[in-house]
């Protein structure tokens, strides 16, 4: 399983309480990819976004199945084709909630620094949006709700 949704959706927060409650083994992409590279996203994101990318696509190749995997805010937009296979939850976020946690957390690069930060989360958010609606996803909810109906039967 794969859990993705934007940047600061709460995908990392959501990955220890998805992975018990079905228990398997929950694993951060992001972290992984520190991990196995030795580097840290925030620079390697700004200094050199394409091996990010491809590195980013070829880890989550490499991670156990079976393993809830939680995978970065752009992974749905640049690798759709690569989440065949999973079955993929995504995280729920409203555009004021996004904006609201992505101006408040100053740790996270940004994506596109030639413009205002408003803008920049304005056209992130919105884009993504569309490109995340081709993906075939499960909601939060209807995977809660399916969760609950198993458990009452």
């Amino acid at each position: 399983m794969v859990i993705a949704g934007h940047r600061a959706a709460g995908k990392t927060r959501l990955l220890p309480l998805v992975s018990k409650l079905l228990g398997r083994t929950g694993l951060d992409l992001d972290s992984e990819l520190e991990r196995r590279h030795g580097r840290a996203l925030r620079t390697w994101v700004a200094e050199s976004p394409s091996t990010f990318r491809a590195a980013e696509r070829e880890t989550l190749g490499l991670l156990p199945g079976g393993s809830v995997v939680s995978v970065g805010g752009g992974f749905l937009s640049h690798h759709p084709d690569a989440l065949q296979g999973h079955f993929t939850l995504v995280v729920p976020v409203t555009f004021d909630t996004y904006r609201e946690r992505l101006t408040a957390d100053t740790t996270r690069p940004r994506l596109r620094a030639d413009v205002s930060l408003e803008e920049e989360l304005h056209s992130m958010f919105h884009e993504r949006e569309a490109l995340h609606a081709r993906v075939p996803t499960i909601s939060l909810a209807d995977f809660l709700r399916g969760c609950l109906a198993q458990e009452s039967t």
